[in-house]
């Protein structure tokens, strides 16, 4: 980030502490139809849309570090399996043979030389290609040729891999857009994968995740830790294309973001992070389900997953460039990974309680503030996604946050 960007968003830290009212053209935000958290529609229509043309984190470099290892992925409830081609490329395709439909691949990771269905024998190489069929003169004109494991869009940033469904979307690059620029301090290319947990919770996916989406909620969920160590009156929301955003908010002097998290300062630091990656917090929205802070001392994204529309799944990461031995950091959990850090369990703690009150008859829906835009910027872009005509009008969200609010595009900066 150049030096004049960082002194401009200081400068609208300062802006956003003295403003009596949202900036002036900013839209009053409808509020956000009860039905997107509790409509069996609008979760079928995520289902087909946002899951299957966004793309998704799946796994870090260290999960499959040679040619032959392989990985399963199935989280999005699609049966993927993602191996180390022979050329040291990263491919995923769908775990099912050709054939009958078994799956090519049963451990939940390995590594092996050729893939075989365990169910007629039929053989698949490291890139896919069939290589052999049991008793191939009895399938006549069988093109083998044609015959090979569906691929699935399979993408690397730094040492992490995203796969997409969608075989037209944009390329990852594009889909990152600015924030891949802004990303290059924090060497997603040269961090290890230090920690990986999943936790289930009782609630849409979307409650989950826009409890770490806005600042709002700080100074009542989080009193004795996120507030005393983040300045919520001067944080800076910025929004990107395709449903991103970011935010970053001042640390008081004296205070660091390790004071509450269960790591050792002793830990290696991203030496490259800027000033306000070590003066704030910094925490990216990649859409769909990724939230992130990013440090001199980690990069650890938490994934949220739908697991049905009244529960899902909370995965979370650390990674980091190295570590000493009994030091191994991991930025959201305690005790080997079988309990959620104190911050987490904050966040965490009202979900199912929220789920419960937004299927009562009392939950109209969901009136947010310009400090939650970042959320009604989300509901935009998966409308947008899913096809705003395909979505019942009880449903819909208006796109009222127009592409002047868009970075780098940014009418604060006049008052600079």
């Amino acid at each position: 980030m150049s030096s004049k960007e960082v002194q401009t968003l200081k400068d609208l830290m300062e802006y956003e502490a003295e403003r009596k009212a949202p900036p002036e053209g900013f839209p009053d935000l409808p509020d956000i139809p009860a039905g997107r958290y509790v409509d069996l529609r609008f979760f079928a229509l995520e289902q087909e849309h946002v899951w299957r043309k966004s793309w998704l984190l799946a796994a870090h470099i260290d999960e499959l570090p040679e040619p032959g290892s392989f990985r399963l992925w199935d989280i999005t409830g699609q049966p993927v399996v993602l191996i180390h081609g022979d050329e040291g490329t990263i491919n995923a395709f769908y775990n099912t043979c050709r054939h009958r439909g078994a799956p090519v691949v049963t451990e939940r990771s390995g590594s092996k030389r050729r893939f075989v269905c365990p169910y007629h024998g039929w053989c698949y190489s490291r890139e896919g290609e069939l290589l052999a069929v049991r008793d191939s003169e009895d399938f006549g004109n069988l093109d083998v040729s044609t015959r090979g494991l569906k691929s699935i869009r399979c993408e690397r940033f730094g040492n992490l891999i995203f796969v997409n469904f969608d075989s037209q979307a944009l390329s990852l690059l594009d889909w990152l857009g600015p924030i891949a620029d802004e990303w290059k301090e924090f060497q997603f290319e040269n961090c290890r994968l230090a920690a990986r947990h999943v936790f289930d919770l009782n609630c849409n996916w979307k409650i989950a995740m826009e409890a770490n989406t806005e600042v709002y909620h700080v100074r009542s969920i989080h009193p004795h830790t996120v507030s005393p160590i983040l300045d919520d009156r001067r944080n800076v929301n910025t929004l990107y294309r395709h449903g991103h955003g970011r935010m970053i908010a001042p640390t008081p002097k004296g205070k660091v973001a390790l004071d509450v998290m269960p790591v050792s300062p002793d830990i290696a630091q991203i030496d490259t992070v800027g000033e306000l990656g070590r003066t704030c917090t910094q925490s990216y929205g990649l859409f769909p389900n990724w939230v992130s802070p990013l440090s001199q001392y980690a990069i650890p994204p938490i994934l949220f997953w739908p697991n049905g529309i009244n529960k899902c799944r909370m995965e979370t990461w650390t990674m980091a460039p190295q570590w000493k031995e009994g030091l191994q950091p991991d930025f959201w959990t305690e005790n080997n990974g079988t309990e959620l850090s104190a911050v987490l369990k904050e966040d965490t703690q009202f979900g199912e309680k929220i789920q419960t009150s937004m299927e009562s008859r009392g939950f109209e829906g969901v009136p947010l503030s310009y400090q939650e835009a970042r959320i009604y910027h989300w509901n935009q872009a998966a409308d947008r996604m899913i096809g705003i005509e395909n979505i019942p009008p009880e449903l819909r969200v208006e796109q009222v946050i127009g592409d002047e609010w868009i970075y780098p595009s940014d009418p604060r900066r006049q008052y600079l």
